[in-house]
């Protein structure tokens, strides 16, 4: 099996709203999406895929819907106020952590038909979570 490996980066805000620590305040983190493609056989110009088609890929849809965007769940109840004040945000059926975040960037690879073996998304220098279907 072949793996190649496509970092990103960007920007959010987010709270995490039943965290018993500092994570329930508003923050806001500059991070590191780390994505792994494999395939059993290369194409015809002896690659996976070219990494452009992976960076083209999510760095729409990390435009789109993550970067610089504010990401809460759906239930908390700053929202009424950035809708007021038309602030950008984005309500999730989930809370935004990092293994969210990481999924759904899976997700959009996987549905945009690369076979993605794992999503990596680095919150801090030290710190990541993973996505996979394995």
């Amino acid at each position: 099996m072949f793996t190649i490996t496509k970092e990103v980066y960007f920007c959010y805000g987010h709270r995490l709203m039943n965290h018993p620590g500092k994570c329930r305040n508003l923050h806001g983190h500059s991070v590191k999406a780390s994505i792994s493609i494999q395939q059993a056989q290369l194409n015809e110009q002896g690659m996976v895929c070219d990494f452009s088609e992976i960076k083209d890929c999510v760095e729409s849809y990390i435009d789109q819907h993550l970067d610089h965007n504010f990401l809460l769940h759906q239930d908390d109840p700053i929202i009424p106020m950035l809708i007021e004040n038309n602030e950008r945000f984005l309500a999730l059926a989930e809370h935004p952590t990092a293994e969210v975040l990481s999924k759904m960037i899976y997700q959009h690879l996987k549905q945009a038909g690369f076979n993605v073996a794992q999503v990596v998304l680095w919150e801090t220098a030290s710190a990541n979570a993973c996505y996979s279907e394995n």
